[in-house]
């Protein structure tokens, strides 16, 4: 897994790649500048466009003096350096990349203050190298001017490592100014923030480029923040060897669906089949035996009016059940929910109704078998856990509740969120707008009772699915050509990504 750092920890690795491999800091700002003028290369081949790079005084504005240097080379003829000298401090770096910009022939404007009302912009692209990612409070007086006179010009604008005003990690107010950037290029590593839903306004697309830190040191930092990688997941997935059955693959029981909502059991149970498990039965109402035998044949049927609640040896034969989609909150299905969390020993995937249970019988959680994952979107979590206003908030809750109860929660978005009780937090990097269709969520969490039925740890089972789920959403969006995914797609699409 890829560490995520914070700007503190980004730093540290700085300071040792220039004490081990650059010995001086400008020579790493110039790896980091010609890294960032290759990715712009490719994001804007035109070099006849007219381009404004706002610096500021930092670092960042350092970086910003360097690229425009190394872009005039490449041939971008037409570009204006404004730096934003809204204080009396600069650094080393920047004087001497000011110093070198100065012997070309491009025009540098230093600007002390900013007037809103006569701010004006000719340039097409609008480069933002004005703050880095040390900043740790939301943009005021002329900073925060700045900005908002920027944004309101709506033109292209690329930033350098972080978007102007968008804090690494930490709490995003809605209130905050931050630039809205269209291609954010950022070194070595996404910041934490990146990942978070509040960064949405600001980040329309980020690229990483590598700048010779070291890797190995990086990885070294502790941090509870992973990136799930393709390369994660090739090395988690266990090839199926010669020899093998379907009891090899496990037994995976599926409580789901209502006379209502038949479709939820329906693509759960079959989301559970197409990503392996050996075999799959889905607790249903007798009013879904149709459907189920009809769409579905390979998956077997326990009927809920049948069953018998004294009979605990039944449940030996299961390796994971995923309780939830679609079974509603009648007081026969809180019964059965209760049944289940008293009875069954092995971690289980609680989702959807079987959440919105629990948090109407908060004491229940003490019940989930250790290592069960819970499967939330935001609206859920919070009826679990209380209200938050801020998605970093609902992470430091999941961390304190995962700990507390052994469990492990997958907060579903855009990007996913897998929080493990010892504090560490996995972000996933596959799936895509495309993808938020009702039902979605339901094949998430037959996948992950596969992989838990197959032998898979809590841990390997949820990453694994949540990253396959994400792409196959993204292979359906960029060589399918589909901009809405019906949540069947996905589940005809996985076996193509278990080998």
């Amino acid at each position: 897994m890829l560490k995520l750092l914070t700007s503190s920890q980004i730093h540290d690795a700085d300071k040792n790649s220039i004490e081990n491999k650059f010995h001086i800091s400008v020579d790493l700002m110039e790896e980091a500048a010609n890294a960032f003028v290759a990715a712009f290369i490719a994001y804007l081949p035109n070099r006849n466009k007219s381009i404004s790079v706002y610096c500021g005084s930092g670092n960042n504005g350092g970086d910003g003096l360097a690229i425009s240097r190394l872009l005039l080379e490449e041939g971008y003829k037409n570009i204006k350096v404004k730096v934003a000298w809204f204080n009396e401090r600069c650094t080393d770096d920047f004087n001497i990349n000011l110093d070198r910009l100065n012997e070309t022939e491009i025009p540098v404007e230093i600007f002390e203050t900013i007037d809103s009302d006569t701010f004006e912009e000719t340039s097409e692209i609008i480069i933002d190298g004005l703050l880095g990612s040390g900043l740790n409070r939301p943009l005021s007086g002329d900073w925060e001017k700045l900005v908002k006179s920027l944004n309101s010009l709506n033109k292209r604008i690329v930033s350098i490592d972080i978007p102007t005003g968008l804090k690494a990690e930490g709490i995003l107010s809605k209130e905050d100014t931050i630039i809205h950037s269209e291609l954010t290029i950022c070194f070595q590593r996404p910041k934490i923030n990146f990942f978070f839903p509040e960064s949405a306004n600001a980040l329309q697309n980020f690229k990483i480029v590598h700048i010779g830190l070291d890797e190995n040191f990086i990885q070294s930092l502790d941090s509870c923040w992973e990136l799930v990688e393709d390369i994660d997941i090739k090395q988690l997935l266990k090839p199926r060897k010669r020899f093998t059955h379907k009891g090899t693959y496990g037994h995976a029981l599926i409580v789901a669906g209502s006379k209502e909502t038949m479709g939820a059991a329906l693509l759960t149970a079959d989301a559970c089949l197409h990503a392996g498990a050996g075999l799959t039965t889905a607790f249903i109402p007798e009013s879904g035996l149709n459907s189920l035998n009809s769409r579905q044949p390979e998956v077997m049927a326990v009927l809920r009016e049948s069953f018998n609640f004294f009979d605990f040896h039944s449940l030996d034969k299961y390796q994971s059940i995923a309780i939830g989609p679609g079974i509603g909150k009648e007081n026969s299905t809180i019964a059965l929910l209760y049944y289940f969390l008293e009875n069954f020993k092995l971690p289980m995937v609680l989702d959807a109704d079987a959440l919105n249970i629990l948090s109407e019988n908060k004491s229940w959680l003490k019940l989930m078998p250790a290592n069960s994952i819970l499967t939330p979107h935001m609206k859920e979590f919070d009826r679990l856990f209380g209200n938050h206003s801020s998605s970093w908030e609902r992470i430091e809750t999941a961390k304190k509740k995962a700990a507390e109860y052994q469990v492990i929660i997958l907060l579903k978005n855009q990007y996913s969120f897998i929080v493990f009780p010892d504090g560490r937090v996995r972000i996933n990097s596959t799936g895509n707008p495309a993808m938020a269709v009702g039902g979605m969520g339901d094949v998430l969490t037959g996948i992950v009772a596969a992989f838990l039925a197959q032998g898979y740890s809590s841990e390997d089972a949820a990453t694994i699915a949540c990253y396959l789920h994400g792409l196959a959403g993204d292979l359906l969006k960029t060589k399918g050509g589909m901009g809405n995914i019906p949540p069947r797609y996905i589940i005809k699409y996985l076996p193509k990504l278990i080998v």
